[in-house]
């Protein structure tokens, strides 16, 4: 399931997307993440790993940063020190309703993930990474789709990957994700005002 890839194209900002970053996600995520090119970036750096099979610990808890993956991750952040970050995850059927759940900061603390369409779900990253490891304006992206999605799904997540991965910066990705989801950017900046205070949308 471990994959890691490098694509270089010279001055630009650094892109580190991560797959399957607990439990065994990273059977789902491997097969996208390997699909991603020089195609799909015009300037900078993308760094693609896919992460082994790995005990489950929620990212919500402080001790998965203290995980061998947990650690791993922020290896990678702090040697790259990537503008955009993504975390590339998969959830069971079962864990569908609790993820959008409106009621999910009162439960467990962070706001709910945003449905695009076709089960695939948008949120910002775990609050201790978004906090600690980044800037401001930095983009902050976590992409949900079931472990076993249907093509529909399937597509969905690698268009947004690749409307990532081709951005520059904030703007360039939020102007091509409000093209077909303007409703849900403006849900994603108002969960990130309420939760976050001063940080932006992702």
């Amino acid at each position: 399931m471990m994959f890691s890839k490098v694509i270089d194209k010279g001055s630009g900002p650094t892109r580190v997307f991560v797959g399957g970053v607990h439990g065994k996600e990273g059977l789902t995520t491997l097969n996208l993440i390997q699909l991603l090119d020089e195609n799909d970036v015009k300037d900078g750096k993308l760094l693609l790993y896919n992460c082994p099979e790995t005990k489950y610990i929620s990212t919500l808890n402080p001790l998965y940063y203290h995980s061998p993956m947990g650690e791993k991750i922020l290896k990678l952040i702090k040697t790259h020190k990537p503008e955009i970050y993504v975390e590339l995850h998969c959830y069971k059927p079962e864990s569908y309703l609790k993820l959008i759940d409106i009621e999910r900061k009162k439960k467990v603390g962070v706001p709910p993930l945003i449905e695009l369409e076709h089960n695939v779900l948008i949120s910002s990253v775990a609050p201790y990474l978004r906090t600690n490891f980044f800037k401001r304006n930095d983009v902050c992206i976590t992409l949900e789709m079931p472990c076993r999605p249907t093509e529909n799904s399937t597509n969905v997540y690698l268009e947004v990957m690749k409307a990532i991965a081709g951005s520059r910066n904030r703007s360039e990705f939020e102007d091509k994700l409000k093209i077909k989801y303007p409703s849900q950017v403006i849900r994603a900046q108002r969960y990130a005002a309420e939760f976050f205070g001063e940080y932006p949308a992702f």
